[in-house]
Parts: structure tokens; sequence; C-alpha cells
């Protein structure tokens, strides 16, 4: 994981278990030294998440395997208003934001134990992409698309047992 901006270690320490669980390795944090600024599009007052796995994909080594950029900014792509995340369909890399997972963007009270929850959520999923998996149609599955928080939030911290019996047999 390379957390690009401020993050508190429980929350990184939380979705480092989360991925030496569900994926069975282990995960490993650095620091990221990109310049955000040359992400940032003024037109769209957002970041392009595609530029950004581009320039975080030098950093998978043989040792490192995965890149997940984790990150506090709006990302975008050019065919979507905004995304929660962005992976590379069984690539190295891959980014996350929780940006658009504050409850206050949707007028809500501030709910931080939601917001790591989401987090998670989304992190798991691109990180599912990273490792091969596609969108599951199946509900509840981490892997079912997710347009809106409330798709997260019916999301359950879990694969289902197809994309689970995928990922074992990629080990």
């Amino acid at each position: 994981m390379h957390p690009c901006g401020y993050f508190d270690g429980k929350v990184l320490e939380i979705l480092s278990k989360d991925i030496n669980l569900f994926f069975n390795c282990h995960s490993e944090q650095a620091i990221c030294s990109l310049d955000m600024s040359t992400f940032y599009n003024p037109a769209r007052r957002q970041y392009d998440a595609n530029s950004l796995i581009k320039s975080l994909s030098p950093l998978a080594t043989d040792e490192t395997i995965k890149v997940m950029g984790i990150l506090r900014v709006d990302l975008f792509v050019p065919i979507l208003t905004y995304i929660f995340g962005q992976a590379e369909l069984g690539g190295n890399t891959g980014v996350s934001s929780l940006y658009r997972l504050r409850n206050e963007l949707y007028g809500l009270e501030i709910d931080n134990n939601l917001l790591i929850e989401r987090f998670r959520k989304v992190v798991l999923h691109e990180t599912g992409h990273l490792f091969g998996l596609i969108h599951c149609h199946t509900p509840g599955c981490l892997m079912r698309s997710s347009t809106y928080v409330e798709d997260l939030d019916q999301k359950e911290l879990r694969f289902c047992h197809s994309c689970s019996d995928q990922l074992s047999k990629m080990e």
C-alpha cells in the first residue's frame, strides 16, 4: 500500500490485515512520493485515476507484486463523473480513495466507523481486480460493482463462494 496523504495508522493497519486475510499475502506500506498536483484536472476539479495508476506502476517489483495507492482525493476516469477506485484487471497497480465515501458529502452526520468500513470494501474490491476478479452479480459480494455509497453499504466484508474459489485457484 502506498498512502498518498495522511492516514491514521490504525486505518492502515486494518487495511493491511484485510489484504493479508483475504488474499493470503503480506502487505507492506511505503510512503507515496508522488506530486499529487500533477494529476489534478482543474476543469473537473478531480484527480485522474488512470494517470495515477501509470505513475504508481513502476513501484511494483518482483518483491512487491501489487501496488495499491491509498488516497484522500476525488478521483475520475474520463467516462465517469467520479469513482471510488480503479485497478488494472490482473495487473499490478490500483488506486482507492475515501473522498466520496464520507457521509458529510451527502448531507449526513460524520460517521468514521462507516467511512472505514466503506474504504475497506473499496480497497478489497480493487485489490480483487488486481488478482484477476471481475465484477460479480452476487448480492453482498465485495466484487459487486458499486456506483453509489449505498451500493457499498449493501456489501458484506466477504467474497461470495464463486469469487473465493477463483482466488483460491490463483494461490
